[in-house]
């Protein structure tokens, strides 16, 4: 029987499917792409997915080791930096390692622990954790629609 970080991680790594599956199409060309007047290009929601799991890997779950600078979360809108495929894919690919190393060391009493964010409030980890799996995966629908109809 699977322990509850198992159980937890194995959800957070299919779901974040629907985000790294797009990597994989994503040309370079792609990054500038968005949505009409919307403020954030493909290149912007990338950056920003990174940053996002920095962050969880550092606040919620202790991560100390972990030194981020979100800008896209600082800036609050794209700037049109975001335009280094290969610079994001290892940027995404580092978030994604360092947010399931630290949460592989979660024992199943810590997921009820609670934590306190200025983001989200006071949550459980389990809880904290649910807010990382659907903001990843609101995004991707986001990249998706980029890449489908973005100019």
């Amino acid at each position: 029987m699977k322990n509850k970080t198992a159980l937890l991680l194995e959800l957070w790594i299919e779901a974040r499917t629907r985000f790294s599956n797009q990597l994989e199409t994503i040309l370079a060309v792609d990054l500038s792409k968005k949505i009409g007047s919307a403020p954030n290009s493909l290149g912007f929601l990338i950056r920003h997915l990174g940053d996002v799991e920095l962050l969880f890997a550092k606040n919620v779950f202790g991560a100390s080791d972990i030194k981020v600078v979100a800008k896209t979360v600082i800036d609050k809108y794209d700037n049109g930096e975001w335009t280094d495929l290969e610079s994001l894919k290892t940027y995404v690919h580092f978030s994604f390692e360092k947010l399931k190393e630290i949460v592989a060391t979660q024992t199943d009493q810590d997921w009820e622990t609670s934590i306190t964010t200025k983001e989200f409030g006071t949550k459980t980890k389990a809880e904290a954790f649910g807010r990382i799996v659907s903001h990843t995966a609101y995004h991707a629908g986001q990249m998706a629609i980029v890449m489908k109809y973005g100019l």
